[in-house]
């Protein structure tokens, strides 16, 4: 964690501020300001093909994924996350200049040893307080294997597996793959 010496904690706006000129990327916790680790070479591949399997499908429906380098505001948490790919169609979005979202629709999250506790548990409750979100989504690097969780009624979130042979399905933007495609060029899976 990097908490600067003359101050206990950032206000939303601080933090905005440094993580403009900062060369590391840092998300925001209810005032403090937590830098993120690097991500693996697998990681990065498995959100390069989401990101491109995406482009014409979400122009199509008149929203944008954002990869890795924006964040998702939870205004009434405190909170700033960069999520793997966020997708939203949300018109203030896309009219926004701010440099995050407040409105998405999906969520994704690459796995990785370092955050995996954090992606399924506290990240996900917290991304749960926005009712806009619809699917959050977990890809795991070191086998094939998808989590979605899909917003149903009453504020539950029902949770479905894909697997190697099967086709992914995010049902909030109505889009399928194979689950090959998210793992193309991606080695040494288990």
């Amino acid at each position: 964690m990097t908490v600067s010496k003359h101050h206990a904690s950032f206000t939303p706006e601080e933090y905005l501020e440094i993580e403009r000129i900062s060369p590391i990327k840092h998300e925001y916790v209810q005032g403090q300001i937590v830098a993120m680790a690097g991500a693996s070479k697998a990681h990065v591949i498995i959100t390069g093909n989401l990101s491109a399997l995406l482009v014409n499908p979400l122009r199509e429906l008149g929203c944008i994924a954002y990869a890795s380098d924006l964040k998702v505001r939870l205004p009434e948490l405190g909170l700033f996350y960069y999520a793997d790919l966020t997708v939203t169609g949300d018109e203030r979005d896309r009219r926004s200049s701010e440099d995050f979202i407040l409105y998405p629709q999906l969520v994704v999250e690459v796995l990785s040893d370092s955050t995996e506790a954090f992606d399924r548990g506290d990240k996900f409750t917290d991304y749960q307080s926005n009712p806009l979100l619809e699917e959050y989504v977990l890809i795991h690097q070191k086998q094939i294997l998808v989590e979605r969780f899909q917003r149903k009624a009453n504020n539950l979130w029902v949770p479905h597996i894909f697997r190697s042979g099967d086709r992914v399905e995010f049902s909030s933007i109505g889009f399928t793959c194979d689950i090959s495609e998210l793992y193309e060029n991606v080695d040494q899976l288990q």
